[in-house]
């Protein structure tokens, strides 16, 4: 691997993600970018507090990770971070990092216990010196990294934590105590705010901790997708001996990709990737942090450098106003507001059996106006059967027919062209491996076969090549899909093919329809065809009929201009054009092509409709979550402002209140795991059989023979003048 790497072209970027398990505040992800930016070969950094990870994108031949397993410990970033005490190492690939602390660490715990030690000095006075023992526990490793942070000239929560705590034990305290008789004032002579440094300290340890730990129940759901995962394969060579528990007759296992390769590792890199994307809410909240910290550091500052230039007294009145304002200074639950039911929304996704490639996908499905489907293999099983075949060539019976058409249809991934296919080869005809110039033509496909060209497609390819007049057209019957063969300048034949509607289709789609979302039927297939599955999801559902795949797209179009943001799904490559178009394109991730996948935003991956409305559901419910915590933030940071100058709130009160309020936003957004994380068990075992969900590819097209494969890599694509075979009916 290390040779490989390093034959790179120096061009060439590298992306490497580590672990950060020392994350404790968003207002740290400055911190990291400043420690990160700056060393050499660093192009981009970017960091998901929730998951606890760094990504970064590096030029491998000015920082060189090929030997990242060999010198873990002296690689730069690793280094670097570290030195910030930051905890952070290389992230296994395929894993999601887990940082099982079940009770607060053992400073925590010591911190709290002589602080409880301290209380009592109410009755034994000297017991306040306790108070600074407690703090000195306590306050190293968040004195570490409050040091490593202004190195770097950042404001993070541990540089207004230790500031806090500093003023809280340098600042002398009065006390004023009054009745009825008469006015006495006892100052308390060399008594600083031990207790309450203490407070703070032991506070804001303990909530890092329980933010740790409930952060990490978010990051838990992704791990249960690592379960799917097959663990070994033994590789036994000619002659070889493996020891084995059992033997299982009769049964192969057929291992097809490495771990770090398979469908599940995917998902969830894809799911990671997802939550390391900043979505336009996320933006502007970080964007709004970035003034929000430095602008109430300013205002703190004044509010305890002003009354001492004037001489207003009491003078420890104001600096205690400007300690407290120092501590909600830092916006983590703001900053965390989104990212966290963000994630939340994609964890809970991903056990759904939808891949969100980005949390602005989530937002974006919350606002969809329209949805638009597709017809065949999406709406309907995609599974056909041949129900008439009629040749009309007088020089060729019905098996040579089968045969040029089974030849034909053999360069294609589509349902149709299984279906015919195996029809063939029941029948005893083969499929000629000799086929030139395949291409797709709009409404069919075309190619040499033994020498005759081949042409097969609809109606329109019959009447647009004279074949057939409109009044020789076989009648449309309902569900039934007619294509056309033709040689040169006549029609040779035709056959019909039938295809079921999926048992949850109406269901879904009507449930859609009570979402306030307009529902709308685009395919390739004849008008009559269309109609029926009208007839069978809702008469309230629009179908456009005969559309080629820049037919749909243009369609997609003008839907965005009528209703706003619309979202597609299909199953197709010649989907792929309108997926792209939609603002958010969801993909049959089972079922559907390499290319509908890879260019839709969502992936479903199993067949289930229902998934569809509740994925709508979820991402409206995600938003919810984030205009929620949004507000709990700001609600709370305009309380205490409130309360600050009115002279009410405490030091360790602010503490509890800022993250509190942290805890009140993960909270909140766990609800969305808990609510939509269950829903796994939900989907129908008899679409999406067990071994399915575990070995299949779903980001592959439907298994073909080695020789098809080869042969699908030969054939144009219409869209991305890729290669394909796919075709529009």
């Amino acid at each position: 691997m290390a040779d490989a790497m390093e034959a790179r072209p120096p061009s060439a970027v590298q992306k490497t993600t580590f672990t950060v398990l020392g994350i404790c505040c968003s207002s740290e992800i400055k911190l990291i970018d400043r420690i990160l930016n700056h060393l050499e070969g660093i192009e981009n950094v970017s960091v998901n507090v929730l998951a606890k990870t760094a990504t970064v994108v590096h030029d491998p031949a000015k920082a060189p990770a090929s030997r990242i397993g060999l010198m873990f410990h002296r690689l730069k970033p690793v280094s670097a971070l570290n030195g910030a005490h930051l905890n952070a190492g290389i992230k296994e690939s395929g894993r999601v990092q887990i940082e099982s602390r079940p009770w607060p660490s053992a400073s925590v715990v010591a911190s709290g216990a002589l602080l409880l030690v301290a209380l009592c000095s109410y009755v034994f006075p000297p017991l306040i010196w306790i108070a600074l023992l407690s703090v000195t526990v306590g306050v190293l490793d968040m004195l570490r990294r409050a040091v490593a942070a202004l190195r770097r000239c950042v404001l993070d929560i541990n540089v207004l934590m230790v500031a806090g705590q500093s003023a809280s034990i340098s600042f002398e305290g009065s006390v004023t105590v009054s009745n009825d008789d008469d006015d006495a004032v006892f100052g308390a002579i060399g008594l600083g705010d031990y207790l309450e440094a203490a407070s703070i300290v032991f506070l804001f340890t303990l909530a890092e901790w329980l933010e740790a730990k409930s952060t990490n129940k978010a990051r838990v759901s992704l791990e249960s997708l690592l379960n799917l995962a097959p663990q070994t394969a033994v590789i036994a060579e000619t002659g070889e001996t493996v020891h084995v528990k059992d033997i299982m007759i009769n049964t192969i296992v057929v291992t097809v990709a490495v771990a770090e390769d398979s469908a599940v590792a995917r998902m969830v890199k894809l799911v990671e990737d997802a939550q390391n994307r900043r979505s336009n809410m996320e933006e502007f909240i970080e964007q709004f942090a970035k003034y929000y910290t430095p602008g109430v550091f300013l205002v703190a500052a004044g509010t305890a450098i002003i009354p001492w230039i004037l001489g207003v007294h009491p003078l420890r009145q104001w600096i205690y106003l400007a300690l407290v304002l120092l501590v909600i200074a830092c916006p983590c639950a703001l900053v965390i507001s989104t990212p966290v039911a963000k994630a939340c929304g994609l964890s809970a996704a991903a056990k759904m059996g939808l891949i969100f490639k980005g949390g602005n996908y989530l937002e974006a499905l919350a606002k969809v106006k329209a949805m638009a489907f597709d017809k065949t293999g999406t709406l309907t099983e995609g599974a056909f059967e041949v129900v008439e075949v009629q040749c009309w060539e007088p020089n060729a019976n019905i098996g040579q027919f089968l045969h040029w058409i089974s030849s034909l249809e053999n360069m294609s991934s589509h349902p149709m062209a299984r279906a015919l296919v195996e029809y063939a080869r029941v029948r005893g005809v083969k499929p000629s491996s000799e086929v030139r110039n395949f291409n797709l033509i709009p409404g069919g496909i075309a190619g040499f076969v033994d020498d005759c060209y081949v042409k097969i497609g609809n109606a329109e390819v019959a009447l647009s090549n004279g074949w057939l007049r409109e009044n020789e057209l076989r009648d449309n019957e309902a569900g039934i899909t007619i294509s056309y063969v033709g040689m040169v300048d006549r029609c040779i034949g035709y056959f019909c093919l039938g295809d079921q509607l999926r048992e949850e289709a109406a269901r879904a789609v009507q449930e859609l329809k009570k979402q306030q979302i307009h529902v709308i039927v685009l395919t390739g297939d004849s008008k009559a065809a269309a109609e029926h599955v009208q007839k069978q999801i809702g008469e309230n559902v629009q179908v456009e009929a005969g559309l080629s795949p820049e037919g749909k797209m243009k369609k997609i179009a003008e839907l965005k201009e009528t209703w706003g943001l619309t979202a597609m799904v299909g199953d197709g490559i010649n989907d792929a054009p309108a997926l792209t178009e939609s603002d958010v394109g969801v993909a049959m991730g089972i079922s559907g092509s390499a290319l509908a996948t890879e260019t839709a935003n969502v992936a479903l991956m199993s067949n289930d409709l229902r998934r569809i409305p509740e994925a709508v559901e979820l991402a409206r419910s995600s938003l919810r979550k984030i205009y929620q915590n949004v507000a709990m933030s700001l609600a709370v940071k305009l309380l205490f402002f409130g309360l600050a100058f009115g002279g009410l709130p405490s030091l360790w009160a602010a503490v509890v209140a800022d993250m509190g309020t942290c805890l009140l936003v993960i909270f909140n957004s766990m609800h969305l795991l808990h609510k939509y994380g269950g829903r796994e068990s939900s989907t129908s075992s008899s679409q999406v059989p067990q071994e399915q969900s575990i070995n299949v590819d779903e980001f592959s097209e439907p298994l073909l023979s080695s020789e098809r494969r080869d042969q699908d890599e030969e054939a144009p694509c219409l869209c991305c003048k890729g290669r394909s075979s796919q075709r529009e009916r």
